[in-house]
């Protein structure tokens, strides 16, 4: 059909002319509402921004001298964050004169990191940063 036909019955009718898919030969248009059209777009974007699963990046925050069962409890909700699909950052928090000590330091990490009886792989290495240690570490 004319693009000079479309547009006149689109005026008939009130309503307006939408071109859909432009690359077509011919390009198909569509005689509808200018802010239903709208409408329907973002309801669709909506619906695929909650289909697709974002994995969040959890962080545990462990002391170089916190208990054995302190330890063991943060290895427990590191392990159900690693079950339920998130990234998990570790950071190993050293204070004062402990930042000079990073061999120390790393051995507390690699205690921690034994911890952990779910399968994970370490995404980003061991660095050591302003707070102490920095790691990331993902389901397998």
């Amino acid at each position: 059909m004319p693009l000079s036909e479309a547009l006149k019955i689109a005026g008939d009718k009130n309503l307006d002319l939408i071109e859909i898919v432009p690359g077509a030969k011919p390009p198909i248009a569509k005689i509808i509402s200018f802010d239903k059209f709208r409408y329907q777009k973002e309801k669709e974007l909506k619906k695929q921004k909650t289909s697709q699963k974002t994995s969040e990046l959890k962080q545990i925050q462990i002391s170089a001298r916190a208990a054995q069962n302190d330890m063991e409890i943060k290895a427990r909700q590191l392990e159900k964050f690693l079950n339920e699909g998130h990234k998990i950052g570790i950071v190993l928090v050293l204070r004062g004169r402990e930042k000079y000590n990073r061999d120390w330091g790393r051995q507390r990490l690699d205690e921690f990191l034994k911890l952990i009886s779910a399968e994970y792989k370490i995404t980003a290495e061991p660095k050591f940063g302003g707070r102490g240690i920095m790691m990331q570490i993902a389901n397998k």
